[in-house]
């Protein structure tokens, strides 16, 4: 069993949060901690001057309730809200909190996938822990 359970959260509708967030339970061990992190991606310069201000405040709110509400549903989980690029962002904050499982929802890859890497991909490729990729 694990002591400290990463479970990276996307919102979009081909990822299966609540999967990831199972699997997490079963492989923590008693007092074990599990952590539900959602990475924010920066802005592209050249779009951010479109994107009203209050949206990304706002979203960043949402996103972080959400989280919160999500990790008030399992014993001694918590939800954090990160700024950077995803993939390399999650192996890096699992790497500096002494993670040692992540659990991340993929979807089916496509050609796109192929050429430029899913975050699963990036996670499973570059983490320093066990990683487990529910489908």
């Amino acid at each position: 069993m694990y002591t400290h359970v990463l479970v990276p959260v996307s919102f979009e509708d081909d990822r299966d949060a609540a999967g990831a967030m199972s699997v997490a339970q079963l492989l923590t061990g008693e007092g074990g901690r599990i952590t539900l992190l959602h990475v924010m991606e920066q802005v592209p310069t050249y779009a951010i001057s479109y994107t009203p201000q209050e949206y990304l405040v706002e979203s960043r709110k949402a996103i972080d309730a959400e989280l919160s509400e999500m990790a008030s549903r399992i014993p001694g989980a918590q939800g954090i809200v990160v700024d950077g690029h995803a993939g390399r962002t999650i192996t890096d904050w699992a790497e500096e909190n002494a993670v040692d499982c992540i659990v991340i929802a993929s979807h089916r890859p496509g050609m796109a996938d192929l050429l430029l890497g899913s975050t699963a991909h990036q996670v499973v490729r570059h983490a320093t822990c066990a990683v487990h990729v529910v489908r």
